[in-house]
């Protein structure tokens, strides 16, 4: 059997080694463009700036090792450009005709580089392959760079922008959206907003790139950024252009079953490059990231050597260091709910890293989307540390259909430099338990204007900051000043973190009062997202 994998990225590189341990006997090439197979490409803004000192530790494999280890040949520098699916070879850009029985296509995806007005392309760079990475750093030390702009807000730009600003480097980040990293909700990421403020980011949002002038780019408002060297991080377009010459089925990305097989029966394709179902909508997507890309690769090696194995598709997991916080996500945010029209409902939790009498626990804003029978549709998290442990518990109980109720009953390590008796996950849980059930109706930022807030907190901590406007009534004296609370207007109840605005609503509920909300997150989370 001859299997001619195009693209040795993560999805082509994992299935070829993958068919190597299943199939002894067959002929494996993969055909690479680039001078680069498997490389590490997510460390890339981390070598830039020299977290990441050694050049070899973002090789994950070379040809060499291909061969000795899997007997697997490597081409590089062999662009395919031609697919002839009926007679079942390619033709490479040095006229090279190579035939095939099975065919994978794992051409990845590109760099978005818009065509602005005045790009100097000698001052601008993307961040994709280890040419790219060594060739900015050859530029910061060669011509003495002290400005850095970089444009889009998702994770490259991110760390990017954290890799410039840790290099010494002034650094401004340029988003055209109200905020960076689309996975999140926007109010989630107000802190990873403050913290890239005070590391010394010059972050500019809702403004887009107009055109370049000399050292300047200037923005749709008008605002000028100077800059000495410029990274691109838009995003990037599928390599879909092989298939569709093939006459593949295509529509972003290429049109895959389940098993990874395009529209023709010995022709697969993975990673970057083909769509996928999203796990809460059922509806197709794209999602380019690594983890989805390297079981694609595995399982289309299953498939072909006759071992059934399905993608069951993609939460788009995802997690990114925004200088001392973490920042994850699994599942929908609410904008996505929100266009795809699926019913949902929400809560936020503010919870420790670990015990809160164990010295250090740090604070963790998490948001959980559900809807009414409990089905989890989405979670994100941010904070110092913990927050991707909590995320991954969560995504793995999606990922296996499990619901709140799995959540609330989730056995979790304890150990007071740990965690809490109850899990940070299973506070979550019980918190959306309460919403479904009805024994609390949550409040949100939007729903403080127009009510009554009272903060249920001792008058000391009240003092010490509180809710625009809202009033004191300590939730030790509420059962005796149910006569100062109204039952003919909405009242928000509000105190640090949810817990004990939650208490209290539970008292007036039970005293005839349907009228009182609980504000999830607290104060806490007021803070944190009042911009």
């Amino acid at each position: 059997m001859r299997l001619l994998i195009i693209g040795g990225g993560a999805s082509g590189a994992s299935c070829a080694t993958r068919f190597r341990r299943l199939n002894e006997q067959a002929q494996i090439t993969i055909l690479e463009k680039t001078d680069e197979v498997s490389i590490a490409n997510c460390g890339l803004p981390y070598y830039i700036s020299g977290v990441i000192e050694n050049r070899d530790n973002i090789l994950v494999s070379n040809p060499q090792k291909f061969k000795s280890w899997f007997n697997i040949d490597v081409k590089l520098k062999t662009e395919v450009v031609q697919i002839n699916k009926e007679e079942k070879y390619v033709i490479t850009n040095t006229n090279e005709q190579i035939s095939y029985d099975y065919l994978v296509i794992a051409t990845g995806a590109t760099p978005i580089v818009p065509n602005f007005e005045g790009l100097n392309k000698d001052k601008t760079f993307v961040v994709r392959s280890l040419y790219d990475a060594d060739t900015i750093k050859t530029h910061i030390k060669e011509n003495n760079i002290q400005n850095v702009a970089v444009i889009g807000g998702g994770f490259i730009g991110v760390e990017v922008a954290e890799n410039m600003i840790e290099m010494g480097l002034k650094t401004s980040l340029i988003e055209m959206n109200n905020q960076i990293l689309a996975p999140m909700d926007v109010e989630m990421v107000q802190l990873a907003h403050k913290e890239m403020l005070s590391n010394g980011i010059d972050l500019i949002l809702s403004d887009g790139v107009q055109k370049f002038d000399g050292n300047k780019i200037i923005l749709n408002s008008g605002k000028e950024v100077e800059f000495d060297m410029c990274v691109l991080a838009i995003g990037v377009n599928p390599e879909i252009k092989l298939a569709e010459t093939a006459g593949l089925k295509i529509n972003r990305g290429i049109i895959v079953d389940e098993t990874l097989k395009t529209s023709d029966a010995f022709i697969y394709a993975a990673g970057d490059n083909v769509e996928i179902k999203d796990f809460v909508s059922l509806q197709n997507t794209l999602v380019p990231l690594a983890g989805p890309a390297n079981r694609q690769g595995r399982i289309i090696a299953d498939n072909i050597n006759g071992v059934r194995s399905t993608y069951k598709n993609t939460q788009g997991s995802s997690v990114v260091k925004v200088f001392g916080l973490t920042v994850a996500s699994s599942g929908n945010n609410e904008k996505q709910l929100k266009q795809k029209q699926i019913p949902y409902l929400k809560t936020y939790v503010y919870s420790r890293s670990h015990a809160g009498y164990y010295p250090d626990a740090d604070a963790i804003l998490f948001k959980l989307l559900f809807n009414k029978d409990g089905k989890i549709l989405g979670i994100q998290g941010i904070g110092k540390s913990g927050v991707e442990k909590r995320v991954d518990v969560v995504a793995t109980i999606m990922r296996n259909n499990g619901s709140i109720q799995d959540m609330i009953d989730a056995e979790l390590c304890y150990a007071p430099p740990y965690s809490s008796a109850k899990d940070p996950v299973n506070v979550l849980g019980m918190n959306a338990d309460n919403i479904i059930n009805g024994l609390v109706k949550p409040a949100f930022m939007e729903d403080l204007e127009e009510a009554l807030v009272i903060d249920v907190r001792p008058p000391m901590m009240y003092q010490q900051g509180a809710v625009q406007n809202a009033i004191n009534i300590p939730i030790m004296e509420i059962r005796q000043r149910l006569n100062e609370i109204p039952k003919d207007k909405k009242v928000v109840l509000s105190c640090a973190t949810g817990y004990t605005s939650y208490c209290a609503s539970r008292i007036l509920m039970q005293n005839g009062f349907d009228n009182v909300y609980s504000f999830m997150g607290g104060y806490d989370f007021y803070k944190a997202v009042k911009s």
